[in-house]
């Protein structure tokens, strides 16, 4: 268990998204089979402490990670570090 309370399926569950789905959406069934877990289990027994400290969010797509869940397994926006240190003339150097 981390300092967050999350163990370590959580974790996994929260990689997965961010390294097999870019982040989401993915749906309930498509992450299931990913991780080996049943659908119900991970939408009965993972997700609602996920939601409620705000690291997955559950679109009409499917689940996403937060900025916030990112951080959490040590992953970046993928959109922010594309453009981290560009300026005005582009990447630097």
């Amino acid at each position: 268990m981390d300092g967050e309370g999350l163990e370590r399926i959580d974790r996994e569950l929260l990689r997965a998204i961010v390294r097999k789905f870019d982040g989401g959406p993915v749906g309930l069934s498509t992450l299931a089979v990913s991780l080996g877990e049943e659908p119900e289990t991970i939408e009965d027994v993972y997700e609602p402490y996920l939601l409620q400290l705000g690291l997955i969010q559950r679109t009409p797509r499917g689940r996403i990670v937060t900025r916030l869940g990112r951080a959490h397994v040590g992953e970046t926006d993928h959109e922010a570090a594309l453009f981290q240190g560009a300026g005005p003339s582009g990447p630097s150097a």
